[in-house]
């Protein structure tokens, strides 16, 4: 396919920032797009339609979390595979994968949709929301399979080499998702008015238009991972694949849990300083969403390199790869930040009030914490790069013991003598115990010598001299 990087040969640098640069315009067409919608019925349908998106929200991104880890999985075994030239494994990974997330999708739908008001209800959901988050979240999920499977389609691709095809039908989603929401909210000519839960089903068509388009796209293609009529034997799950998407996916779920887990903990910490504080702390938050996203890209950019070069035995360019995706990080998160910094005041009135008390709150905060997203920045590199041996269970731990075991009992403990400023020293705290553990592991750890199928069923394990000499 025209737009599959060369992920194995030629310049590393310019490879991996034009495959980070998609993968970051992606992530911020999806934080778009939520903000829009939000907007949308935040101003037009109530406080209490907005409380109703914002609990169906957080179930749904505790779902997507979980498969994100399978997706990622899918993601290094397709990548493993295309590099090592095994194009019948990558249509086998494909294969398996696929008939798992449809199976997964559909009994998640039918789970949620059933148990809608009772999911609802132990969320403590205020009982004004409570009407119009079912009418969203039931919509929501029966457009579940198709957000599962178009997550699974574009991680496969960027795992093959090809971030642009999953840009574009981002975009086009995105695009749709923001011309259907008015329309469905509001009715227009033989369009009804559905309210909230027109803003839902704007999002199941913009999702199942976009999916339906790529694969379209991929058919027309002729892509080497479609599976044509005559393949159909390959939906038949391996055994071993299935394993490792379950193995490996889990313990990078769990990732995304330990870390909505502790936000959710650490609000709990805020909201005990006043509405002010949470209010500045709240606003802060959305602007540390835009400043994680260049570490994010780069960092699932450097997983899917990594994969393909562990698939062909070239080893030698996994360190070149890590150190030219640390350097991104320190550039353009170190931008956003330097931006940030100077513009504090003038980004936090996009938000807040400027005369009021908030919005000083918020300066101190970002003074405080902004510049450690940095050093988180670096780990995420680092866990993108030992993840895609099939080392996982590493960076689940060294994020559990930074969250769970350091900054929130610091958060905690010491919001008490020293007041707010503890919760918000509590990032810097927790950023530099992660980005040392994720050193120490990838410079002394063992992630060179993982897998992610059972030995024999991957390419040849590290060289001698390589494990040796984790510098090489």
């Amino acid at each position: 396919m025209k737009n599959k990087a060369q992920f194995t040969t030629g310049p590393i640098a310019r490879t991996l920032l034009l495959f980070s640069l998609p993968v970051l315009g992606s992530n911020i067409l999806q934080s778009l797009n939520a903000s829009i919608n939000s907007i949308w019925v935040g101003h037009f349908l109530g406080e209490a339609a907005l409380t109703a998106t914002s609990n169906a929200n957080i179930i749904l991104f505790f779902l997507l979390g979980v498969v994100f880890g399978v997706s990622m999985a899918n993601t290094i075994l397709v990548g493993q595979a295309v590099g090592a030239r095994d194009i019948a494994q990558a249509r086998r990974v494909v294969g398996t994968s696929t008939t798992f997330f449809v199976l997964l999708s559909v009994a998640a739908s039918a789970f949620g949709y059933v148990f809608t008001p009772e999911i609802l209800l132990a969320m403590g959901t205020p009982a004004d929301a409570a009407p119009f988050a079912i009418a969203y979240l039931r919509i929501i999920f029966v457009a579940l399979p198709f957000m599962y499977f178009y997550n699974f389609v574009m991680m496969t691709l960027r795992g093959a080499g090809d971030s642009r095809t999953p840009f574009w039908f981002m975009l086009l989603s995105v695009g749709l998702d923001v011309a259907l929401n008015p329309l469905l909210i509001f009715g227009a000519g033989p369009v009804p008015a559905l309210g909230i839960a027109g803003s839902a089903l704007a999002t199941l068509i913009a999702q199942s238009t976009s999916l339906v388009a790529m694969l379209a796209l991929l058919r027309r293609r002729r892509h080497f991972l479609w599976l044509p009529r005559g393949e159909l034997s390959l939906l038949w799950p391996d055994l071993a694949i299935l394993r490792s998407l379950v193995v490996k996916g889990l313990p990078m779920g769990m990732q995304m849990v330990v870390i909505s887990s502790s936000a959710l903990v650490m609000m709990s910490l805020v909201n005990r300083h006043g509405s002010q504080t949470t209010a500045a702390y709240g606003v802060a938050s959305q602007l540390w969403t835009y400043v994680q996203m260049p570490a994010l890209a780069v960092g699932a950019s450097v997983s899917s390199m990594v994969a393909q070069n562990v698939g062909a035995g070239l080893w030698h360019r996994v360190n070149s790869i890590t150190r030219t995706g640390l350097a991104f990080n320190l550039a353009m998160t170190g931008a956003l930040v330097a931006l940030i910094y100077v513009f504090n005041r003038h980004a936090l009135g996009l938000f807040l009030p400027g005369d009021g008390e908030a919005i000083e709150i918020a300066q101190h905060i970002n003074a405080v914490v902004l510049w450690s997203f940095i050093l988180f920045g670096f780990t995420i590199v680092l866990f993108g790069t030992v993840r895609a041996t099939g080392a996982v269970m590493a960076p689940l731990v060294i994020l559990f013991v930074s969250m769970w075991l350091v900054r929130l009992p610091f958060a905690s403990v010491l919001s008490g003598p020293f007041g707010a400023g503890a919760i918000w020293w509590s990032f810097p705290v927790g950023s530099v115990v992660s980005v040392t553990l994720a050193t120490l592991y990838y410079l002394r750890g063992t992630w060179r010598a993982s897998h992610m199928l059972a030995a024999g069923s991957v390419p040849a394990a590290v060289p001698a001299g390589v494990r040796a000499n984790p510098r090489s």
